[in-house]
Protein backbone atom coordinates (compact mmCIF):
# COMPACT_ATOMS: atom_id res chain seq x y z
CA UNK A 1 0.00 0.00 0.00
CA UNK A 2 1.44 3.70 -1.19
CA UNK A 3 2.28 5.59 1.90
CA UNK A 4 0.50 8.88 1.97
CA UNK A 5 3.13 11.81 2.07
CA UNK A 6 2.09 14.69 4.19
CA UNK A 7 1.44 17.81 2.42
CA UNK A 8 2.49 21.26 3.51
CA UNK A 9 3.05 25.00 1.44
CA UNK A 10 0.19 26.69 -0.12
CA UNK A 11 -2.94 25.65 -1.08
CA UNK A 12 -6.32 27.05 -2.55
CA UNK A 13 -9.31 26.11 -1.93
CA UNK A 14 -10.07 26.37 -5.52
CA UNK A 15 -13.20 28.53 -6.67
CA UNK A 16 -15.20 26.40 -8.82
CA UNK A 17 -16.42 27.31 -12.21
CA UNK A 18 -20.24 27.06 -13.13
CA UNK A 19 -22.25 26.66 -16.75
CA UNK A 20 -24.94 29.22 -17.70
CA UNK A 21 -27.09 26.17 -16.31
CA UNK A 22 -25.58 26.25 -12.96
CA UNK A 23 -23.64 22.83 -13.68
CA UNK A 24 -20.61 22.66 -12.75
CA UNK A 25 -17.85 23.09 -15.75
CA UNK A 26 -15.21 19.98 -15.60
CA UNK A 27 -13.17 21.80 -17.89
CA UNK A 28 -12.68 25.18 -16.56
CA UNK A 29 -12.26 23.51 -12.73
CA UNK A 30 -8.94 21.46 -14.71
CA UNK A 31 -7.52 24.57 -16.47
CA UNK A 32 -7.57 26.38 -13.20
CA UNK A 33 -5.91 24.10 -10.89
CA UNK A 34 -3.83 23.15 -13.64
CA UNK A 35 -2.51 26.47 -13.25
CA UNK A 36 -2.73 26.75 -9.78
CA UNK A 37 -0.06 23.54 -9.64
CA UNK A 38 2.03 25.23 -11.86
CA UNK A 39 2.45 28.22 -9.40
CA UNK A 40 3.43 25.65 -6.36
CA UNK A 41 0.33 25.79 -4.57
CA UNK A 42 -1.74 23.15 -3.33
CA UNK A 43 -5.42 22.36 -4.16
CA UNK A 44 -8.13 22.39 -1.24
CA UNK A 45 -11.01 21.62 -3.50
CA UNK A 46 -14.41 21.96 -2.23
CA UNK A 47 -13.75 24.47 0.70
CA UNK A 48 -15.88 27.29 1.75
CA UNK A 49 -14.63 29.48 -1.38
CA UNK A 50 -15.04 26.05 -3.43
CA UNK A 51 -18.83 26.51 -2.71
CA UNK A 52 -18.92 22.84 -1.33
CA UNK A 53 -21.94 23.36 0.54
CA UNK A 54 -23.94 24.33 -2.87
CA UNK A 55 -22.38 20.82 -4.27
CA UNK A 56 -23.93 17.64 -3.86
CA UNK A 57 -21.78 14.75 -2.98
CA UNK A 58 -21.98 13.10 -6.50
CA UNK A 59 -20.95 16.84 -8.08
CA UNK A 60 -17.72 16.70 -5.73
CA UNK A 61 -16.60 13.10 -6.39
CA UNK A 62 -17.11 13.74 -10.63
CA UNK A 63 -15.12 17.10 -10.25
CA UNK A 64 -12.50 15.33 -8.57
CA UNK A 65 -12.70 12.17 -11.16
CA UNK A 66 -11.75 14.83 -13.27
CA UNK A 67 -8.60 16.40 -11.86
CA UNK A 68 -7.11 12.99 -11.30
CA UNK A 69 -8.40 11.40 -15.10
CA UNK A 70 -6.32 14.86 -16.70
CA UNK A 71 -3.45 13.59 -14.77
CA UNK A 72 -3.22 16.14 -11.98
CA UNK A 73 -1.02 14.74 -9.26
CA UNK A 74 -3.61 14.00 -6.29
CA UNK A 75 -0.69 14.09 -3.84
CA UNK A 76 -1.11 17.82 -4.39
CA UNK A 77 -4.63 17.40 -2.81
CA UNK A 78 -6.65 18.09 0.23
CA UNK A 79 -9.90 18.18 -0.80
CA UNK A 80 -13.08 19.23 1.57
CA UNK A 81 -15.20 16.02 2.48
CA UNK A 82 -16.84 17.41 6.04
CA UNK A 83 -20.73 17.31 5.75
CA UNK A 84 -23.77 17.26 7.91
CA UNK A 85 -24.59 13.57 7.07
CA UNK A 86 -21.90 11.57 8.56
CA UNK A 87 -22.54 8.81 5.29
CA UNK A 88 -22.12 11.60 3.21
CA UNK A 89 -18.46 12.61 5.15
CA UNK A 90 -17.71 8.67 4.79
CA UNK A 91 -18.14 8.31 0.97
CA UNK A 92 -16.30 11.96 0.22
CA UNK A 93 -13.33 10.84 2.38
CA UNK A 94 -13.47 6.93 1.06
CA UNK A 95 -13.51 8.42 -2.27
CA UNK A 96 -10.40 10.97 -1.83
CA UNK A 97 -8.38 8.21 0.14
CA UNK A 98 -8.78 5.82 -3.06
CA UNK A 99 -7.65 8.86 -5.86
CA UNK A 100 -4.33 9.00 -3.61
CA UNK A 101 -4.88 12.53 -2.27
CA UNK A 102 -2.54 13.47 0.32
CA UNK A 103 -5.37 14.50 3.05
CA UNK A 104 -8.89 15.72 3.81
CA UNK A 105 -9.50 18.42 4.87
CA UNK A 106 -13.03 17.82 7.23
CA UNK A 107 -15.90 20.65 9.06
CA UNK A 108 -17.80 19.38 11.71
CA UNK A 109 -21.09 18.57 11.31
CA UNK A 110 -22.39 22.54 11.30
CA UNK A 111 -26.06 22.23 11.56
CA UNK A 112 -27.21 21.90 14.85
CA UNK A 113 -25.53 23.87 17.47
CA UNK A 114 -24.37 23.45 20.94
CA UNK A 115 -23.38 20.05 20.09
CA UNK A 116 -20.58 18.61 22.93
CA UNK A 117 -17.51 17.21 22.53
CA UNK A 118 -18.14 14.19 22.77
CA UNK A 119 -20.77 14.15 19.87
CA UNK A 120 -18.15 15.42 17.53
CA UNK A 121 -15.84 13.01 18.68
CA UNK A 122 -17.76 10.09 17.92
CA UNK A 123 -18.74 12.02 14.81
CA UNK A 124 -15.33 11.97 13.76
CA UNK A 125 -14.16 8.77 15.24
CA UNK A 126 -17.14 6.54 12.81
CA UNK A 127 -15.72 8.07 9.88
CA UNK A 128 -12.22 7.28 10.61
CA UNK A 129 -13.72 3.70 11.61
CA UNK A 130 -16.33 3.34 8.56
CA UNK A 131 -13.64 4.70 5.93
CA UNK A 132 -11.11 2.26 7.86
CA UNK A 133 -7.79 2.80 5.75
CA UNK A 134 -4.56 3.47 6.80
CA UNK A 135 -3.98 6.43 4.13
CA UNK A 136 -6.47 8.60 5.38
CA UNK A 137 -5.21 11.55 6.61
CA UNK A 138 -7.58 13.80 7.78
CA UNK A 139 -7.34 17.45 8.70
CA UNK A 140 -9.67 19.51 10.73
CA UNK A 141 -10.95 22.11 9.89
CA UNK A 142 -11.96 24.92 12.04
CA UNK A 143 -14.11 28.20 10.91
CA UNK A 144 -16.57 28.93 13.76
CA UNK A 145 -17.48 32.63 12.34
CA UNK A 146 -19.64 30.26 9.23
CA UNK A 147 -20.04 26.89 10.82
CA UNK A 148 -20.42 28.21 14.88
CA UNK A 149 -19.51 24.62 15.53
CA UNK A 150 -15.25 24.96 16.25
CA UNK A 151 -12.69 22.59 17.20
CA UNK A 152 -11.68 22.90 20.64
CA UNK A 153 -8.13 22.21 21.85
CA UNK A 154 -9.30 19.37 24.07
CA UNK A 155 -11.12 17.32 20.81
CA UNK A 156 -8.00 17.52 19.34
CA UNK A 157 -6.10 16.23 22.37
CA UNK A 158 -8.53 13.37 22.70
CA UNK A 159 -8.56 12.42 18.61
CA UNK A 160 -5.05 12.77 18.22
CA UNK A 161 -4.65 10.12 21.36
CA UNK A 162 -7.14 7.68 19.56
CA UNK A 163 -6.01 8.33 15.77
CA UNK A 164 -2.67 9.93 15.87
CA UNK A 165 -1.79 8.57 12.78
CA UNK A 166 -5.24 9.64 10.82
CA UNK A 167 -5.59 13.10 12.56
CA UNK A 168 -2.83 14.70 10.65
CA UNK A 169 -3.30 18.81 11.40
CA UNK A 170 -5.50 21.58 10.99
CA UNK A 171 -7.24 24.76 9.46
CA UNK A 172 -7.83 27.03 11.68
CA UNK A 173 -10.23 29.77 9.99
CA UNK A 174 -11.32 31.36 13.26
CA UNK A 175 -9.34 34.68 12.27
CA UNK A 176 -8.37 34.79 15.73
CA UNK A 177 -4.23 34.27 15.73
CA UNK A 178 -4.65 33.63 19.62
CA UNK A 179 -6.28 30.20 19.07
CA UNK A 180 -4.11 29.49 16.14
CA UNK A 181 -0.77 30.18 18.56
CA UNK A 182 -2.18 27.93 20.96
CA UNK A 183 -3.00 24.83 18.98
CA UNK A 184 0.59 25.55 17.40
CA UNK A 185 2.08 25.69 20.69
CA UNK A 186 0.08 22.41 21.71
CA UNK A 187 0.49 20.04 19.36
CA UNK A 188 2.70 21.53 16.01
CA UNK A 189 6.09 19.50 17.99
CA UNK A 190 4.36 16.60 17.88
CA UNK A 191 3.46 16.99 13.88
CA UNK A 192 0.26 18.09 13.83
CA UNK A 193 -0.11 20.41 10.90
CA UNK A 194 -1.22 23.51 11.51
CA UNK A 195 -2.04 25.40 8.68
CA UNK A 196 -3.06 29.28 8.96
CA UNK A 197 -6.55 30.23 7.06
CA UNK A 198 -5.35 33.17 5.47
CA UNK A 199 -1.65 34.53 4.40
CA UNK A 200 -2.75 37.08 6.45
CA UNK A 201 -1.11 34.81 9.28
CA UNK A 202 1.53 33.17 7.35
CA UNK A 203 4.23 34.92 8.77
CA UNK A 204 3.37 34.74 12.18
CA UNK A 205 2.27 30.65 11.59
CA UNK A 206 5.66 29.70 10.29
CA UNK A 207 7.43 31.90 12.56
CA UNK A 208 5.96 29.56 15.05
CA UNK A 209 6.20 26.16 13.31
CA UNK A 210 3.21 26.36 11.28
CA UNK A 211 2.44 24.14 8.02
CA UNK A 212 1.74 26.71 5.70
CA UNK A 213 -1.66 28.35 4.50
CA UNK A 214 -4.96 27.75 2.91
CA UNK A 215 -6.02 30.62 2.21
CA UNK A 216 -8.99 32.07 -0.72
CA UNK A 217 -6.45 34.54 -2.26
CA UNK A 218 -4.10 31.87 -3.23
CA UNK A 219 -7.19 31.23 -6.42
CA UNK A 220 -6.13 34.74 -7.37
CA UNK A 221 -2.29 35.38 -5.62
CA UNK A 222 -0.46 32.31 -5.38
CA UNK A 223 2.95 32.97 -6.36
CA UNK A 224 3.51 35.59 -3.67
CA UNK A 225 1.86 33.51 -0.95
CA UNK A 226 3.81 30.81 -2.14
CA UNK A 227 7.17 32.86 -2.06
CA UNK A 228 6.66 34.46 1.59
CA UNK A 229 5.81 30.54 2.53
CA UNK A 230 9.50 29.21 1.30
CA UNK A 231 11.24 32.71 2.19
CA UNK A 232 9.69 33.47 5.41
CA UNK A 233 13.18 33.48 7.43
CA UNK A 234 14.42 36.30 4.80
CA UNK A 235 15.01 40.41 5.98
CA UNK A 236 12.17 41.01 3.73
CA UNK A 237 9.63 38.52 5.19
CA UNK A 238 7.45 41.55 6.77
CA UNK A 239 7.23 43.38 3.87
CA UNK A 240 6.25 40.36 1.86
CA UNK A 241 3.48 40.14 4.19
CA UNK A 242 2.45 43.75 3.95
CA UNK A 243 2.44 43.19 0.43
CA UNK A 244 -0.34 39.95 0.80
CA UNK A 245 -2.62 41.86 3.31
CA UNK A 246 -3.10 44.58 0.34
CA UNK A 247 -4.49 41.69 -2.22
CA UNK A 248 -6.18 39.92 0.48
CA UNK A 249 -7.73 43.27 2.06
CA UNK A 250 -8.84 44.59 -2.11
CA UNK A 251 -10.76 40.93 -2.30
CA UNK A 252 -12.35 40.37 0.92
CA UNK A 253 -12.76 43.69 2.96
CA UNK A 254 -15.65 45.08 0.49
CA UNK A 255 -17.10 42.66 -0.95
CA UNK A 256 -18.26 38.36 -0.53
CA UNK A 257 -14.81 36.79 -0.79
CA UNK A 258 -16.16 34.00 -3.42
CA UNK A 259 -17.77 36.38 -5.73
CA UNK A 260 -14.72 38.66 -5.83
CA UNK A 261 -12.32 35.74 -6.52
CA UNK A 262 -14.51 34.67 -9.46
CA UNK A 263 -14.67 38.07 -10.58
CA UNK A 264 -10.92 38.22 -10.58
CA UNK A 265 -10.24 35.10 -12.35
CA UNK A 266 -12.94 36.00 -15.14
CA UNK A 267 -11.03 39.35 -15.85
CA UNK A 268 -7.35 38.03 -15.77
CA UNK A 269 -8.39 34.96 -17.42
CA UNK A 270 -10.62 36.92 -20.66
CA UNK A 271 -13.50 34.27 -19.56
CA UNK A 272 -16.72 35.94 -18.26
CA UNK A 273 -18.30 33.09 -17.26
CA UNK A 274 -15.68 32.69 -14.61
CA UNK A 275 -18.25 35.25 -12.61
CA UNK A 276 -20.81 32.93 -12.03
CA UNK A 277 -21.61 31.70 -8.31
CA UNK A 278 -24.77 29.59 -7.48
CA UNK A 279 -27.55 31.28 -5.74
CA UNK A 280 -27.92 32.13 -2.94
CA UNK A 281 -24.86 33.88 -3.83
CA UNK A 282 -24.45 37.05 -6.24
CA UNK A 283 -22.02 38.12 -8.48
CA UNK A 284 -20.72 41.03 -8.34
CA UNK A 285 -22.29 43.90 -10.38
CA UNK A 286 -20.89 46.20 -12.97
CA UNK A 287 -19.43 48.73 -10.55
CA UNK A 288 -18.26 46.60 -7.91
CA UNK A 289 -16.50 45.14 -10.52
CA UNK A 290 -15.03 48.17 -12.08
CA UNK A 291 -14.21 48.81 -8.75
CA UNK A 292 -12.03 45.94 -7.62
CA UNK A 293 -10.32 45.23 -11.04
CA UNK A 294 -9.40 48.80 -10.68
Amino acid sequence: MKQTKRIKGVLAPVVTPFNADLSPDPQRFIAHCRWLLSQHCGLAAFGTNSEANSLSANERMALLDALAAADLDTSRMMPGTGCCALTDSVRLTEHAVKLGCAGVLMLPPFYYKGVSDDGLFRNFAEIIERVGDARLRIYLYHIPPVAVIGISRNLVERLLKAYPTAIAGMKDSSGNWNNTKTMLDAFAKSGFDVFAGSESFLLANMRNGGAGCISATANVNPAAIDKLYREWRNGDADEQQTALNVVRDAFGKKYTMNSALKQGVAHFSGDPQWATVRPPLDSLNREQAVSLIA
